[in-house]
């Protein structure tokens, strides 16, 4: 079972070569006279001597479209050279043999847009030179540790050096900070990859409603999800999918999908595709029979409703924390008045009653990663939406099957995701695809083929 490079999508999915010299220049008007030195994600043992397949670290990724492991980025402002280097794998056609092509040091330069390459091999013999007289070195701090410990050794060579009036960087600074603000607001060429990523999605979850029936296990739809990702160009989830029936819905993170679906009973299904190291997150709920009970559809409607207006609360000057608030009103209301809560709707919030039925916030920022960076808050106040944006809209309830609640209502998990776009006037849906109101989804299901 052979690891191999990296799926590279659909040339029309990928973004533009030089939106990544673009990224790269942006960050180097940041540093100063400083170095940035960030490594790639190691490769990961799976059991014995197969890996898990390799996905590239996002922030690297993100400056350099470099799909391989064992890589690491420099960039080093004014630089005569040229300012981009990356430390690779060299070409080797016996290891190509068994584990797939690799770019090598030449790919690096004409396909990534490398000033210089060099073997990863020779990274302690030659970065130490680099970071000779640089005031500070911008790096992912943190994240690697193996690797954090070779870059305190390189800087510290480059002390040892002070006697022959050679300056060694003062500082080690964490260059997320940078790379986050910048990937929180997308560009077009990022939002047209996020749109095929909902697209896929979308279309997945239509395949869903279209093959589930009662009788069926939870893994025959997830395999019909991955299905429709990978014959439509996405290497791989964007995250594990949830696929849960009755009461397994109400298990936030379940991914097991291995219970069988029983009439009678909702499916949950939270699934996203990833194309390009950029991520959908979509969620849907459905009733495993195609019609929706009475009990089901009270509850379903809430949380429509709640998600309805904390869409209309996602635009461009209203805070982050608004579409969490408007959409908790509207849970708790009809948590009212469905029985299960009793009280004033100020009251039970500010009491936060409702985390028996609801638990989680209302959405996340969506990129690179589905759990995307980027700070919510800043110095304390909830940051302001802004163009470009990209965030999840979705509210759930989770109705546990204790003895105190009745009966009717027990075990009924409902959440309904969407990927929403900031715009200057509004927003865009980007997973609008998916259906979502009662009549197209038993309509879609009314016509499923036996």
């Amino acid at each position: 079972m052979p690891n191999g490079t990296p799926h590279r999508t659909r040339s029309t999915d990928m973004i533009d070569r030089r939106v990544f010299e673009r990224r790269r220049q942006d960050v180097m008007q940041l540093m100063g006279d400083g170095i940035a030195v960030v490594a790639t994600a190691p490769e990961r043992t799976r059991n014995r001597d197969i890996q898990y397949r390799f996905r590239p670290d996002s922030d690297f990724y993100y400056l350099t479209h470099y799909p391989e492991p064992d890589a690491v980025a420099v960039l080093c402002p004014g630089r005569e050279q040229g300012e981009f280097i990356l430390f690779c794998r060299e070409r080797n056609p016996e290891q190509e043999t068994w584990d797939g092509r690799r770019a090598g040091l030449e790919g690096a330069v004409a396909q990534f847009d490398a000033d210089d390459a060099f073997p990863i091999s020779d990274i302690g013999e030659i970065l130490p030179g680099l970071l000779e007289n640089r005031s500070k070195v911008f790096c992912n701090v943190g994240n690697y540790a193996e690797f954090d410990m070779k870059l305190l050794h390189w800087v510290n060579e480059v002390k040892a050096k002070s006697r022959l009036g050679i300056n060694a960087p003062s500082e080690l600074v964490d260059i997320t900070h940078i790379l986050h603000e910048l990937r929180l607001i997308k560009q077009t060429e990022e939002v047209r990859v996020m749109k095929r990523a909902a697209k896929i999605s979308a279309a997945a979850h239509r395949r869903a409603m279209r093959v589930c029936r009662p009788g069926k296990m939870e893994y025959e739809i997830h395999a019909e999800l991955e299905y429709e990702f990978r014959k439509s160009g996405s290497a791989y989830p964007a995250y594990p999918p949830i696929v849960a029936g009755g009461a397994n819905a109400c298990v936030l993170h379940y991914i097991d999908n291995s219970a069988e679906l029983n009439d009678g009973e909702l499916l949950l299904i939270d699934a996203g595709a990833e194309i390009d190291c950029y991520a959908a997150d979509v969620t849907r709920t459905f009733p495993i029979n195609g019609k929706f009970s009475p009990e089901q559809k009270s509850v379903y409607e809430i949380v429509l409703a709640a998600q309805s207006v904390a869409i209309d609360k996602a635009q461009a000057g209203h805070h982050w924390y608004e579409p969490h608030d408007a959409a908790l009103q509207v849970l708790v209301q009809g948590l009212v008045d469905l029985g299960l809560l009793t009280g004033s709707i100020e009251e039970l919030i500010e009491t936060e009653a409702h985390r028996r039925f609801y638990m989680h916030r209302t959405g996340h920022w969506l990129g690179m990663d589905v759990h995307d960076v980027g700070d919510y808050k800043i110095e304390g106040v909830w940051r302001q939406l802004e163009p470009g944006m990209v965030l999840t809209i979705e509210p759930g309830l989770y109705i546990p099957g204790d003895d105190d609640i009745e009966p009717r209502w027990r075990n009924i998990g409902i959440r309904i995701e969407d990927d929403v776009l900031i715009n200057r006037n509004g927003n865009t849906i980007l997973s609008k695809d998916a259906p979502k109101q009662i009549t197209e989804i038993e309509a879609i299901m009314e016509h499923r083929a036996s």
